[in-house]
């Protein structure tokens, strides 16, 4: 007996989800980090934009690599159970840590400390809003599966 094909999203829907991810987020980075810092939003809000293009490049490799990690072991990517959910979003952002820490520092002319303190906080706020997002879009987008 054969194992049913499951199906993953689509290029264009990985696009799709990255865009309305990364939008609403600059929004919210963006006006979060000017009033947590002497900047204004424009220098914030460049830094969000500048950020943002590089976790979009990520998220459509990570994502992609994450689902095929999923059909590897027989899990439909959109029916991820918790723990994979959180370790999905989890490891997002500490690779995304690694992009953004070195930009931050020089960006806003923060320490390292700093510029990690500040980047662990925004990380752990994103990590609620990665669950929570990609639940909402699992759901608002599912993928039709074969019989």
């Amino acid at each position: 007996m054969t194992k049913p094909q499951i199906v993953t999203r689509s290029g264009w829907d990985r696009i799709r989800y990255a865009v309305i991810f990364e939008v609403l987020l600059i929004i919210g980075f963006g006006a979060a980090l000017a009033g947590l810092s002497d900047s204004n939003l424009l220098r914030t809000g460049v830094l969000a934009v500048v950020l943002s293009i590089i976790a979009m490049i990520v998220s459509v490799i990570y994502n992609y690599l994450f689902d095929q990690v999923d059909v590897r072991f027989g899990r439909i990517p959109t029916k991820r159970a918790l723990p994979g959910r959180v370790a999905h979003a989890v490891g997002f952002e500490f690779l995304l840590v690694l992009t953004s820490l070195p930009i931050i520092m020089w960006w806003m002319s923060w320490s390292f400390w700093r510029a990690l303190t500040f980047d662990l906080v925004a990380m752990a706020c994103v990590i609620v809003y990665t669950f929570l997002f990609t639940l909402a879009y699992d759901r608002a987008f599912p993928v039709a599966q074969q019989d």
